[in-house]
């Protein structure tokens, strides 16, 4: 998809610091995915993107809910493990095996996943927002839910732009309500953890929705021309445009 006019960067989000590194260096803007990453993982990986992107920028995206099952409560690993179906574990075994991949067992897999429900708690998040507002990002973005109130005052003082992501118009107006500069509409493609929506739906809606706002939207857009390249992003100003690549 052709980029829409000089100002729309290609967002890209990558849990890999080596690819993140390598869209900012091209001239785009690249988002280091880090749910998955306990604050001290995440320090070492952007210490590494900060030797390598030579000053361009570059984002994070932590996962900071506003709520979740469980949120609060001392439930053990081996309770929340029995809270996935059954059909579900069948139906990841029939797709690996249509696809000539053995399982196996899968539980110590699914149980390493649990430092996930370390990283969403409230201590766990603002751990890993100490971490990513220690470095020179120039993006913050959150997708699930709103930004919780810390991030957006975080990013107000530090100049740097914080994105929602949205699968709804609804959600895109509590996005710009709450203050965020940067709306990311993520139709059910985009792993359709933000909703159903398809992005061909979405972009109309969401952009009528924010109509008269500070905040624009692009979807999935492709990198423009190296010599049109102008970022948006400004430390101390709304970030008037986003596009998403993924």
């Amino acid at each position: 998809m052709q980029a829409v006019g000089d100002r729309v960067p290609a967002f890209c989000l990558f849990p890999l610091s080596r690819c993140g590194a390598a869209v900012t260096n091209a001239g785009g803007m690249g988002i280091f995915g880090a749910a998955m990453m306990s604050p001290e993982e995440l320090e070492e990986e952007l210490a590494w993107i900060d030797a390598h992107v030579h000053g361009r920028p570059y984002g994070v995206d932590p996962i900071v809910p506003n709520k979740f099952e469980a949120k609060g409560e001392g439930i053990a690993d081996a309770q929340i493990l029995a809270m996935v179906p059954e059909g579900h574990k069948s139906f990841a075994n029939e797709v690996m095996q249509a696809h000539g991949v053995e399982p196996g067992d899968l539980e110590p897999q699914r149980a390493d996943r649990l430092v996930f429900r370390e990283n969403i708690s409230a201590e766990g998040a603002r751990r890993a927002l100490d971490v990513a507002f220690s470095h020179p990002i120039a993006l913050i973005a959150n997708a699930l839910g709103l930004p919780p109130q810390d991030m957006l005052e975080r990013g107000k003082a530090q100049g740097v732009a914080v994105a929602g992501l949205v699968g709804t118009a609804e959600h895109a107006r509590a996005q710009v309500a709450a203050g965020v500069g940067v709306i990311v509409a993520a139709g059910g493609e985009a792993g359709g953890h933000t909703g159903e929506i398809s992005t061909m739906v979405l972009v109309p809606e969401v952009v009528q929705a924010i109509a008269g706002s500070q905040v624009r939207c692009w979807p999935r857009a492709a990198l423009p021309p190296a010599h049109r390249w102008r970022p948006p992003w400004r430390w101390g100003r709304r970030v008037p445009g986003v596009a998403r690549s993924g």
